[in-house]
């Protein structure tokens, strides 16, 4: 009412029309509407920003992770490479002679000395032959006598000028003659001989002999034939490829420790076949070809391993490494804690406030079921060894401390 009054008395002082309003109060009005706007502003930001903190995601929980330090130890590094054993000595058998086989005198498999008879041919078609030779060396023998006492007679009448110098030369070339015929047929018996002694095919070598090729009663054509095969079992070789890096580190590894040849001989490898995890045979280089091949940029190593029990056999698949270093102490962590960003190798580290760290490092060699960590990480330091999917720089985590298992071969 009071301000019913004021607005009456403002319309009569400023001489205004009916329906108008005078100035001043449009301001008061206005200032009112204005703060009551504001008010209603505030009013509506406070309830939408309790609105948008009640809908906001919680913080999702701290991951789960199992940390370890790295396993501290003295370590000798050894390089891997696959390859084949092979026989030291292997001998396709195979007859000097022909003709038809009499005996097969082995049984397939076994294991021969050197000597042991393996094959028999035929022999009475080379006794034969040795026979004839024998004969004509007799015949040989007796004109070279023959010749020998014409000579003798032509020397007592040459010196009584009773032959001419022509006749007396023509004796002494048939006795030359002779002799040599008798040379020729002394060769034929040797050869006639030996015929007859390879009719009788023997082990060359000692080792363990394959199947018969060719049984009893069937042709076997000299040097073409093939009967069976021989192969050494103890010691055997093992072949591999070893890169042109890899020889230099082997190379100076060998100079630095005051074995300085060039062939690597001596030099500890180590061996396993298909069934084996660990590598239970041991023996040393032996030969380290002259030339990289070009094609392949590789040199081709033999380790040479005792095989008194004949575990490996020629031809098997094996896997051999070689001695690379001389013992140093190592860290160690499995492959599964180090990741991989781009071209760098890194871990996590987890520190004091249970919060995840970008570490980068330096993997070395493998060393059993462990990678050698040659820079970037300290004895001291948490590392991620399960559960490092998601982490990222500063995440928080829930750590479970476990410790590492030793290397499963060395």
């Amino acid at each position: 009412m009071a301000e019913n009054k004021r607005m009456a008395a403002a319309i009569k002082q400023e001489n205004l029309s009916p329906g108008q309003i005078p100035r001043h109060v449009i301001s008061v009005r206005a200032l009112r509407l204005g703060i009551i706007g504001t008010a209603m502003q505030l009013a509506l930001l406070g309830c939408s920003g309790s609105n948008d903190a009640a809908n906001a995601p919680a913080a999702p929980p701290p991951s789960n992770v199992k940390i370890a330090q790295a396993l501290s130890q003295e370590t000798t590094e050894w390089d891997e490479y696959t390859g084949r054993v092979e026989a030291v000595n292997a001998v396709d058998i195979r007859a000097r002679v022909g003709g038809y086989l009499d005996k097969v005198n082995f049984t397939a498999g076994e294991k021969v000395k050197k000597g042991d008879l393996l094959f028999q041919i035929d022999p009475k078609p080379l006794k034969a032959q040795l026979n004839f030779a024998v004969a004509e060396l007799e015949r040989a023998k007796t004109k070279r006598e023959l010749a020998k006492n014409d000579l003798s007679r032509a020397e007592n009448l040459f010196k009584a000028k009773a032959i001419s110098a022509e006749e007396y030369d023509g004796r002494n070339k048939g006795l030359r003659e002779a002799a040599a015929a008798v040379e020729s047929a002394e060769a034929n018996v040797y050869t006639a001989k030996l015929n007859l002694e390879y009719a009788e095919i023997r082990a060359p070598i000692n080792g363990r002999v394959g199947r018969e090729m060719i049984t009893a009663g069937n042709l076997v054509k000299a040097d073409d034939t093939l009967l069976t095969n021989i192969v050494s079992t103890d010691p055997v070789y093992v072949y591999v490829d070893a890169d042109e890096q890899s020889v230099l580190k082997y190379r100076r590894h060998a100079q630095q420790h005051g074995k300085g040849s060039a062939d690597l001989k001596g030099t500890p490898v180590e061996l396993a076949v298909a069934d084996e995890t660990g590598f239970p045979h041991h023996g040393q280089l032996d030969y380290i070809s002259p030339r990289e091949e070009a094609a392949t940029g590789t040199l081709t190593l033999r380790g040479v391993f005792a095989n008194p029990d004949e575990l490996l056999s020629p031809g098997f698949f094996a896997r051999l490494r070689v001695k690379a270093s001389a013992s140093y102490l190592a860290l160690l962590l499995p492959d599964r804690a180090i990741a991989t960003d781009q071209a760098q190798r890194f871990v996590w580290v987890i520190n004091q406030d249970n919060q995840a760290e970008y570490r980068q490092v330096t993997p070395g060699a493998r060393i059993g079921d462990l990678r050698v960590i040659r820079d970037g990480l300290k004895p001291d330091d948490w590392v991620v060894v399960e559960g490092l999917q998601k982490l990222k720089p500063g995440a928080k985590v829930n750590p479970e401390r476990t410790v590492l298992a030793e290397p499963g071969a060395q």
